[in-house]
C-alpha cells in the first residue's frame, strides 16, 4: 500500500485512491512521483481519481477492475455513481496457474488453547446450548409456549404459561441436590443449569408449502444447527403433514455425521392436543437438560475453531482496515490447521478469478464458478443482478459499485488457498478456507455460516449493524473510530488503529485473535450476546443479494 497523509492508494496498479479524511477543493496531496490537486471536495472514505479518465475507461482499485467511467473524469475529481458504473472482470471455470502461498508465522499460537465443550464426534463448542425448533411454521406458537415455560423458571429470562410444571420439576431437582449437598444452596437465586448457556427457541416461516428444494434446504439448515458443536441437543416440534418431514431432517443429520446427540421429535397430529404435546416435550426435555448440564469446558487447540468471516453495513474503509485484519486472522487459523468460512457470493463479484486461482483443486474451482454463474442467472431471471447489491448506506460512504464493494469484502478471506467450496446449507468438511454460497444479506449469511459449523463469527461493519446469532457468538469489528465511539453498545473491537498507522493489519489481526480466544472460552460475552441479538433467517433459495 502507498500511503500519503490524506489518501491511500491500495495497489500500485490503481488509478484511484481512498480519502482517509475529507479533502477540500484545491488541496494538494503528495503522491509517489508528484502531487495531485483535488478539483472538488472529496469526503472521507470516497475515491479520488489519480489520473484523467476518458468516458469508458477502466476504474481500477485493489488492482482489479471495479467499474467504468460513464463520463470523462479529471485527475483530482471525486468518483460518484454519476460518473462511474459497475463493471467486473470476466472469469473462467478453471485455474489459470498454480497458486503459491507463503504462510504467516504462527509459532506463538501453536500452544494456545481455548476452553471449549468437547463433543463426542470431535467437534468443540464455544457455547453450550439446547435448541427448540419447529419443522414447520405451524408449530411456532408451541415453540413460544415452551419458551414461556422454560426461560424464567430456569433463570434465562421472563415468562408466563406452563411455568408451574417446570417449577415443580426444578423444586424436585433442587430438593434432591440439597439433601445430598447440605442446605447452603437453599434459597440461593441462580441459574438452574449453570453449565448450559441457554435454551434457544428458533422460529421460521417455512416447512409447509413451497418446493421440495425449499423443504430439503430448511431441513439441511436445521440439521446443521442441531449438529453444531455449540449445541448439546434439540427438541423438534412437527405438525405431521408438512413437506419438511422428520425423516428428511434425520437424513440431513446423517449426512453431517450426526448419530449420538439427543434429538427429541414430537408430532402434534400424533399427540392430539397441544397440552399433551407440550407436557411430554417439557418432561423429556428437562431430563435431557440435566444430562447436558454435566458438560464442562476443557482446553482445546485453536484448530478446533471454525470462524465465519462476515461484513455488513460496509463503508469505504472496510476493505483497508477491518476486512484485511480478519483476513490475516483467517490466514493464521488456516496455517495452524483451523477452519474459516467466507461467504456472501454477490459480494465476490469481480474477484472470482483470483479466488478460482486460489482453489486447491480444479473441482473446487469449477464448483465456485458454477455457483456464481447460477446465482447471477437467478438474479437476472427476476430483473435484478449483482450490480444492485450496494445499499444506499454503502454508496453514501464510498462503495459505488458492487465490484468495488466486493474487492474490499473479499479481503476477509486473507490470502490462503481455498480448500473447499460449499453450497447452502452444506456443512464444513475440510480444514482451511471454505467458500460457502450465501446471500450478502446480513442475517441470512450469518445464519448460513453457523449452520455450516462456524462456532464463532467475526463481523466487520463501517456503518453499524447489531446482527447476532442464537447459538454462536458474533464479534462486531468497527472499521473506523467514529463508529466505535457512536455505537459502543454493539462494537466489540475498533480496528481504526490501522487507518491512523498505529497498528499494521497483521498486528490488528493478532490482537483480534487474542480476543477470539477470550470469547471462545466463555470468559467474555460479545455485545450481540449481551443484547440477546438472536437473529435467525433461513435463506429460501430465491434471489436475495
Amino acid at each position: 500500500m502507498t500511503k500519503t497523509t490524506k489518501v491511500l492508494q491500495i495497489d500500485a496498479r490503481d488509478n484511484v485512491a481512498v480519502a482517509l479524511e475529507e479533502l477540500s477543493a484545491g488541496a494538494e496531496i503528495a503522491l509517489r512521483g508528484g502531487t495531485l490537486r483535488a478539483v472538488e471536495t472529496v469526503p472521507a472514505k470516497h475515491k479520488i481519481a489519480l489520473e484523467p479518465m476518458a468516458a469508458g475507461a477502466a476504474v481500477t482499485m485493489y488492482g482489479v477492475l471495479v467499474g467504468r467511467a460513464r463520463t470523462a473524469i479529471a485527475a483530482g475529481a471525486r468518483l460518484t455513481t454519476a460518473n462511474v458504473a459497475h463493471e467486473a472482470s470476466a472469469y473462467s471455470e478453471r485455474k489459470r496457474e498454480a497458486y503459491a502461498w507463503t504462510k504467516p508465522d504462527v509459532e506463538r499460537w501453536r500452544t494456545t488453547t481455548f476452553a471449549g465443550y468437547h463433543r463426542a464426534d470431535g467437534q468443540v463448542g464455544t457455547r453450550n446450548y439446547w435448541l427448540v425448533i419447529p419443522l414447520v411454521f405451524c408449530e411456532n406458537r408451541n415453540v413460544e409456549a415452551l419458551r414461556e415455560a422454560f426461560e424464567e423458571e430456569l433463570g434465562y429470562s421472563g415468562s408466563k404459561a406452563h411455568r408451574a410444571q417446570v417449577r415443580r420439576l426444578v423444586a424436585k431437582l433442587r430438593s434432591e441436590e440439597e439433601e445430598s449437598a447440605g442446605s447452603e444452596k437453599a434459597g440461593r437465586a441462580r441459574r438452574v443449569f449453570e453449565r448450559i448457556d441457554g435454551i434457544r427457541f428458533l422460529t421460521h416461516q417455512g416447512g409447509c408449502g413451497g418446493t421440495r428444494e425449499d423443504a430439503r434446504s430448511l431441513c439441511g439448515l436445521l440439521a446443521g444447527y442441531i449438529h453444531h458443536p455449540n449445541v448439546a441437543g434439540a427438541t423438534v416440534l412437527s405438525l405431521g403433514c408438512q413437506n419438511a418431514q422428520p425423516t428428511m431432517l434425520r437424513e440431513e443429520l446423517e449426512k453431517r455425521g450426526e448419530r449420538g446427540k439427543p434429538v427429541l421429535i414430537y408430532s402434534q397430529q400424533e399427540a392430539g392436543t397441544e397440552q399433551a404435546l407440550l407436557e411430554q416435550a417439557i418432561e423429556e426435555t428437562f431430563a435431557e437438560l440435566e444430562k447436558a448440564n454435566a458438560m464442562e469446558r476443557k482446553p482445546a487447540p485453536l484448530t478446533a475453531l471454525t470462524v465465519g468471516l462476515k461484513c455488513g453495513g460496509s463503508d469505504g474503509f472496510s476493505g483497508i482496515s477491518a476486512n484485511p485484519a480478519i483476513g490475516h486472522l483467517s490466514d493464521l487459523l488456516v496455517a495452524l490447521g483451523g477452519r474459516t468460512i467466507l461467504s456472501e457470493f454477490p459480494e465476490l463479484c469481480g474477484v472470482e478469478q483470483e479466488l478460482i486461482d486460489r482453489c486447491e483443486t480444479e473441482e473446487a474451482a469449477e464448483r465456485f464458478a458454477g455457483l456464481m454463474r447460477e446465482y447471477e442467472a437467478r438474479a437476472r431471471a427476476v430483473h435484478s443482478g449483482f450490480e444492485m447489491n450496494p445499499s444506499p448506506g454503502n454508496i453514501r460512504d464510498g462503495l459505488l459499485t458492487d465490484a468495488m464493494k466486493s474487492a474490499g469484502a473479499a479481503r476477509k478471506g486473507g490470502t490462503a488457498p481455498v480448500a473447499d467450496v460449499l453450497d447452502y446449507p452444506e456443512y464444513v468438511r475440510r480444514e482451511g478456507l471454505t467458500l460457502l454460497c450465501t446471500p450478502g444479506n446480513d442475517v441470512e449469511a450469518v445464519t448460513g455460516q453457523v449452520g455450516a459449523g462456524a462456532n464463532l463469527v467475526l463481523f466487520t461493519t463501517g456503518l453499524g449493524t447489531p446482527t447476532g446469532n442464537p447459538i454462536a457468538p458474533v464479534m462486531k469489528l468497527a472499521t473506523n473510530a467514529a463508529l466505535a465511539a457512536h455505537m459502543p453498545d454493539i462494537i466489540d473491537v475498533d480496528t481504526s488503529a490501522i487507518l491512523s498507522g498505529e497498528l499494521t493489519v497483521e498486528q490488528m489481526g493478532e490482537r483480534i485473535l487474542a480476543e477470539v480466544v477470550e470469547v471462545a472460552s466463555g470468559r467474555r460475552q460479545t455485545k450481540a450476546e449481551a443484547l440477546r441479538q438472536d437473529d435467525f433467517i433461513p435463506w429460501k433459495r430465491g434471489v436475495s443479494l
